[in-house]
């Protein structure tokens, strides 16, 4: 059974016209089993009801078992589609239109899709899953026209990653207006995040880098320390380098390491798409 599919009766119409709308956005679609466009009309308002999951409800009266509701609503033909918030009338719609008609006139009224993947990644963040949320806030960052407090959010999940490079990009994109309290939280976690980056065993293979700076072998250490420790784009920077001198390292041990490190940041992540773009230039 779809909960987000109801049949309206005198005895649930407040709960569900009235009540309902002050949590969501609630279709009502009066209809009858005699009329046609009706017919036609139902399948589209249910498939998007399943479709959108929970964003709205539709609510579906039978006009000649409630008389009494449709009348209150003033339908004078069906169908006749009310679009309820608050307990109040928001849009409405007669007879039959297509399903991309349909869309445009929901959309207008439903909160935009990005808000859903923010909540889920959140969610996500307060679970301490920062890789699972990072796409997600990527995604409603950009889908949303880069609103300075997903940006904020961004951040914060890339800053926990130790992606503290790209954290300082976004957080450059914050406006003005968003340089408030939280501005100032976040940008106090990129600097002590960065005071405390490096682990003793990095500082001493960088060190020891610093000595033999054509030791292949200890590009590979001290990248797959990086990786371990999530500082993804030094070890890909270190690792692109080796490549560059040498394609075939190791036996293919450093083309591995460098794969295996953009693997590890996802498919689609930005940066493992520039450093991709690099290598494949580096191969052809």
């Amino acid at each position: 059974m779809n909960q987000d599919i109801v049949e309206v009766t005198l005895e649930n119409a407040r709960q569900v016209l009235i009540d309902e709308s002050r949590r969501r956005l609630v279709v009502v679609d009066f209809w009858a089993d005699w009329c046609a466009p009706c017919k036609a009309l139902m399948p589209i308002l249910e498939k998007l009801a399943t479709e959108y999951k929970g964003q709205f409800l539709l609510a579906k009266v039978n006009a000649d078992r409630e008389p009494d509701i449709a009348g209150q609503f003033g339908v004078r033909s069906l169908p006749t589609v009310i679009l309820m918030r608050d307990g109040q009338p928001v849009d409405a719609f007669q007879g039959a239109q297509p399903e991309t008609q349909v869309r445009k006139i929901l959309e207008k009224h439903l909160p935009p899709a990005w808000e859903a993947t923010l909540d889920d990644a959140i969610a996500k963040m307060q679970a301490g899953d920062f890789d699972g949320a990072l796409p997600q806030l990527r995604t409603a960052y950009d889908e949303s026209g880069r609103i300075d407090y997903i940006g904020l959010a961004l951040a914060q999940d890339l800053i926990q990653l130790n992606r503290c490079d790209e954290a300082e990009t976004v957080l450059k994109g914050i406006s003005a207006a968003g340089k408030g309290p939280d501005y100032d939280n976040v940008a106090a976690l990129l600097h002590a995040r960065r005071q405390a980056a490096k682990s003793p065993e990095i500082e001493a293979l960088e060190r020891r880098l610093r000595e033999q700076p054509d030791n292949g072998d200890l590009v590979l250490e001290l990248a797959g320390q990086y990786r371990a420790e999530r500082h993804y784009e030094a070890a890909l920077d270190l690792l692109l380098g080796l490549l560059k001198r040498d394609r075939e390292f190791g036996e293919g041990a450093a083309r591995k390491a460098f794969l295996d490190t953009l693997a590890a940041l996802g498919k689609g992540d930005p940066m493992a798409v520039r450093f991709q773009r690099q290598f494949f230039n580096l191969l052809y």
